[in-house]
């Protein structure tokens, strides 16, 4: 069977958060088997909060996806850390945290990655439990669409379309694995829009966001920042790396096509709703070689997402 797998030692991070500008400091450690992702939110009083990282604690996906309890605290911008955690193997794992905003770092994920592979990952003593999607599932909202598909591997299968020159409309297709995640994707960062910023900084977002760790588009059409793109297609490899990152919230490894047109954190969390209160849509498996077997038919539902308010891209 493949074994669950935790970091070999403890990590640290300093940084802002991209939303708040408030500086952050974060710290992962190694967790036992079936802990699965949780955070725990330290609070001036010496309170201890823990959220666990599953799509049933999500309490918004406005900007960024965020997950709470219900005594009101919560950690927004989740997305890329968890992506990193789950595309680079890492099933258990405890993020101590002294705010409540994930720091942006370099926009992306790389730094995540990169503090991962240093620590290493040790494998333990339970089995990697994976959701398989057994037909098709389908969420639409604006104009735009996200689906699950039955598929071996783990594949996304992104596409975006801006009516703007700098972006246009652009495509990415890859199944899931640790290397292509390091190299095509973790380096992607968020991106904006500099008509955009009043608007933000007025509703208190974006006091973090720099041409360091943004991709911003100017009002003619042009990209900004003064080093250009990390890629061609550098938008969309961002897409990805949020639906990886919004994906990893399942509770599980899901072994399917998650394809979306025009998608966002909004239709991501949809989307994994609608697969994980479907039933007949999925089934708990554990994996040898290239078998799942199965576990259970369902009993994923319990993580489905509350109804989230509307998605601001």
């Amino acid at each position: 069977m493949v074994s669950q797998h935790t970091i070999g030692a403890r990590i640290g991070f300093e940084g802002v958060g991209v939303h708040s500008g408030t500086l952050v400091e974060l710290s992962l450690h190694p967790a036992e088997p079936d802990t699965g992702v949780v955070f725990h939110v330290f609070e001036a009083s010496g309170l201890v909060h823990e959220i666990r990282a599953v799509s049933g604690n999500v309490t918004s996906t406005d900007l960024s996806t965020i997950v709470g309890d219900r005594r009101g605290a919560h950690v927004a911008t989740i997305e890329h850390i968890m992506a990193a955690l789950y595309a680079m193997d890492v099933d258990n794992v405890v993020v101590q945290i002294d705010g409540n905003e994930i720091p942006i770092m370099d926009g992306g994920s790389d730094v995540f990655v990169r503090a991962i592979e240093s620590a290493g990952l040790v494998a333990q003593r339970a089995p990697r439990r994976f959701i398989k999607v057994l037909k098709p599932v389908r969420v639409e909202l604006n104009g735009g669409y996200a689906e699950y598909h039955p598929h071996e591997g783990t594949r996304f299968e992104v596409e975006i379309d801006f009516a703007t020159a700098a972006i246009g409309r652009q495509r990415f297709c890859a199944d899931l694995s640790p290397a292509v995640f390091r190299d095509e994707l973790a380096r992607a960062r968020t991106f904006g829009f500099m008509k955009d910023v009043e608007r933000l900084w007025a509703s208190g977002h974006a006091l973090g966001s720099s041409l360091e760790n943004s991709v911003v588009i100017g009002d003619d059409d042009r990209v900004i920042n003064p080093a250009g793109l990390r890629y061609p297609d550098e938008f969309v490899r961002h897409k990805v790396l949020d639906a990886v990152g919004d994906q990893a919230l399942a509770g599980a490894r899901v072994l399917g096509c998650y394809r979306s047109f025009k998608g966002g954190h909004r239709l991501n969390a949809m989307a994994l709703q609608a697969l994980l209160a479907d039933p007949s849509a999925h089934a708990l498996v554990e994996v040898s070689g290239r078998r799942a077997e199965p576990v259970r038919q369902s009993g994923m539902a319990a993580l489905a997402v509350p109804a989230l308010g509307p998605q601001v891209l």
